[in-house]
């Protein structure tokens, strides 16, 4: 089929459309040059007018995805069939891995990165639509490092402007126990450590805003405090048949696993619990311990915000109230002709409520006192700057010393 116009090479008139390969070219049939290439239609009307685009400039090319955003979807549709997200979870999660990797800011990303990227976008719709979803949950299901993970949604929230709320403890908590095998009997679960779900969540919500009010959610990650309230929350509805079971057997027997610092959030929520304890009044002729504190958890909740006030002191006030009654105590009481029982009113009393990282700080390492040898002048010391400035002349000086020079 010859087309109209002249050829600007050789200027011979006919040109002729020529199917090289499958794929319209436009040659001179005189010279044999190629002015086109690649052209095609888009639109029935446009066909009739005989009016020729170029795949480049056509829909087409935007319409094929790529191999990576191809493969950047298929693992967002992955993980919502193995987190069991809704349909409209997935919808957001793709178009926000779309909007990512079409963001220059992660045009050069390593594949790691890419495959974190892919598992931050699920992270952030399922925060935004108030799904309880941890951050160690999509690493162990990536394989990834949490620290990497972190930066990569960093980045993510700041380049695409994303809003993403906190996640409320509550809602961890209850996804959280959803995943224990206590809950319903089965052979290899005792008939006496069987509970009722909505018990033992219920009291380790409690337990939990009790760790919130005394620091010790404060900073560190939600999974072993959950894990620790949940046992003894589980042990203090039935003391008797599972005081002596362990926190390592109760999570074997739940089916998860143990956090390494659950066994020290345990620890704490017990010292916490037996500071309460010691202000009950008819709790103080029995002698607790961390283990026959379990039986009375539920006293200790009932009462929580009062006992705290009377085994804390929470203000400046209250911290100074101990020492003033010591000062106007007896003088036996002073001399230390009850040594015993002057320690136990210093344990019984009132201690600041502050967090464990302050009340417990980190051994800082001694520096070595400097020897004799090292202490002796040599010579080869470093001159400070405020010494050198005393050699150096000022305007004034410079301006005598030219003046004097003068008259040598």
């Amino acid at each position: 089929m010859a087309a109209r116009g002249p050829c600007p090479g050789c200027g011979s008139g006919p040109l002729v459309q020529d199917a090289h390969y499958a794929q319209q070219q436009l040659v001179c049939a005189a010279c044999g040059c190629v002015l086109a290439e690649g052209l095609l239609t888009t639109t029935y009307s446009e066909e009739q007018h005989r009016r020729e685009v170029a795949y480049s400039q056509s829909t087409g090319q935007k319409e094929q995805l790529s191999r990576c955003l191809k493969r950047g979807i298929r693992r967002v549709q992955d993980l919502c069939k193995v987190l069991q997200l809704p349909v409209l979870f997935e919808e957001t999660a793709v178009s926000y891995v779309q909007r990512a990797l079409q963001h220059p800011s992660f045009h050069l990303l390593s594949l790691e990165k890419k495959e974190l990227l892919v598992g931050c976008c699920v992270f952030v719709t399922c925060r935004q639509h108030n799904w309880p979803l941890t951050m160690g949950t999509i690493c162990s299901l990536l394989y990834a490092k949490q620290e990497l993970f972190a930066s990569v949604f960093l980045s993510l929230q700041k380049e695409l402007e994303l809003s993403v709320p906190a996640l409320s403890l509550a809602d961890l908590v209850k996804s959280h126990l959803n995943s224990f095998q206590l809950f319903q009997p089965t052979a290899n679960i005792p008939a006496q450590f069987v509970e009722d779900k909505e018990k033992v969540v219920a009291r380790t919500l409690q337990i939990v805003e009790l760790a919130s009010e005394t620091w010790l959610v404060t900073g560190r990650h939600p999974v072993p405090i959950i894990t620790a309230a949940a046992f003894l929350a589980w042990q203090s509805l039935h003391p008797p048949a599972r005081l002596s079971c362990t926190l390592a057997r109760f999570c074997r027997l739940a089916g998860v696993d143990l956090p390494p610092p659950a066994h020290l959030r345990l620890k704490e929520l017990l010292e916490i619990l037996l500071r309460m304890a010691s202000q009950l009044v008819w709790l103080r002729m029995f002698n607790l311990d961390k283990k026959t504190v379990v039986k009375h958890i539920g006293d200790l909740l009932q009462h929580r915000l009062v006992l705290l006030k009377k085994a804390f002191c929470l203000h400046d006030g209250e911290e100074q109230q101990p020492m003033a009654t010591g000062e106007g105590s007896p003088p036996a009481a002073q001399d230390g002709d009850c040594p015993l029982e002057g320690q136990q009113q210093h344990e019984d009393s009132p201690r600041p409520l502050l967090p464990p990282c302050l009340l417990n700080p980190r051994k800082r390492l001694r520096t070595a006192a400097p020897s004799a040898s090292d202490s002796a002048i040599t010579g080869d010391e470093p001159i400070s700057d405020s010494e050198i400035e005393q050699y150096l002349r000022g305007p004034e000086e410079v301006q005598a010393f030219r003046k004097a020079k003068l008259w040598m």
